[in-house]
């Protein structure tokens, strides 16, 4: 699944996320399943802790953070 969101794309499986930031230097974010966090209640942020890595960015709204978790298999925080 693909989502849009104001500063790039979101590509989502049941076991990966990508985020592709748009931009002269065209950032990417990677992250298992398992070590995303989907934080609700208005913070609609995606939250990433893994034993390499540490990251999070804000979307839209929480129609995007419903699709991701839907995708995903896991619970809205």
């Amino acid at each position: 699944m693909v989502i849009d969101f104001k500063s790039g794309k979101i590509v989502v499986t049941p076991f990966e996320l990508v985020v592709r930031l748009n931009g002269e230097h065209r950032v990417t974010l990677q992250a298992q399943s398992e070590a995303v966090q989907l934080i609700g209640k208005g913070a609609n942020v995606i939250s990433v802790n893994g034993s390499e890595a540490k990251w999070s960015i804000k979307l839209d709204n929480e129609q995007q953070l419903q699709q991701i978790a839907a995708e995903l298999g896991c619970e809205i925080l």
